[in-house]
């Protein structure tokens, strides 16, 4: 149950700025409970006030999830004054719900990323205490063999010296150009293209394709995005993998 002014909840839902809403007001067409609302400072349940614009009756929720297959060359922010962000790539009824991307995929980077603007879900997910895990799909310059495997699962120490976690390593198909799927459970700075570089070989294209429990829609395009299921955000929610 919320109670917020009629204008809050209006503005919050898209529907116009304060200024719009005050003028929408005096023309008639926002009802609360069937009643012409003319003061819009006053309060309403959201759950058991029906609120109606122009015919229209207000579904309000204070947070949305979305997932996104984010393309290459698009940063994962919500404002740059240079590049195109995720939140660029959103249809535009959901700005009034500010959202931001939970944790971040490399510029060149493509995948699955979250966008929400529930803060408590997106703290849990990227709280270095929850170790959630991170699925990869990568191409690997360089032969990755049984040798690999073995240095990721006990932990790969990166240019810094730092020691990463035990990561799991998938081959799918190895030559020149590898195949591979990688599993982490922490999120350092270009973590993937580190930990292969640490044994001599370079990512050259790479995919988030799993995060906790919740896998990448494969019928998303690249820079396509939709809201989650409510059995993908139950997914989402447990934080561990299978």
């Amino acid at each position: 149950m919320a109670k917020m002014r009629v204008d809050k909840l209006l503005a919050n839902m898209g529907y116009g700025t304060r200024k719009d809403l005050k003028k929408f007001a005096k023309e008639g067409i926002i009802r609360v409970d069937g009643e012409i609302m003319k003061d819009l400072s006053q309060h309403v349940d959201t759950e058991r006030n029906e609120v109606e614009f122009d015919g229209e009756i207000v579904r309000y929720r204070e947070f949305v999830y979305l997932m996104l297959n984010k393309p290459k060359g698009v940063i994962s922010a919500t404002e740059d004054h240079v590049d195109r962000t995720v939140v660029d790539l959103l249809d535009p009824m959901y700005l009034p719900f500010q959202v931001f991307p939970v944790g971040r995929l490399d510029k060149d980077t493509e995948g699955l990323l979250i966008l929400t603007n529930d803060g408590k879900t997106a703290h849990e997910l990227l709280s270095p205490k929850k170790h959630v895990p991170k699925r990869y799909y990568a191409d690997v310059q360089g032969e990755v063999t049984e040798k690999d495997q073995k240095l990721f699962k006990k932990g790969i120490t990166l240019d810094d010296g730092y020691q990463t976690l035990p990561a799991k390593l998938e081959i799918l198909q190895t030559g020149p150009v590898s195949k591979i799927e990688l599993t982490i459970f922490e999120g350092k700075f270009h973590q993937v293209k580190r930990m292969f570089e640490s044994v001599g070989k370079k990512v050259v294209y790479l995919k988030r394709i799993k995060m906790g429990r919740l896998e990448l829609d494969p019928q998303l395009a690249l820079g396509e995005s939709r809201e989650l299921t409510d059995e993908e955000l139950d997914l989402l929610k447990r934080n561990d993998d299978e």
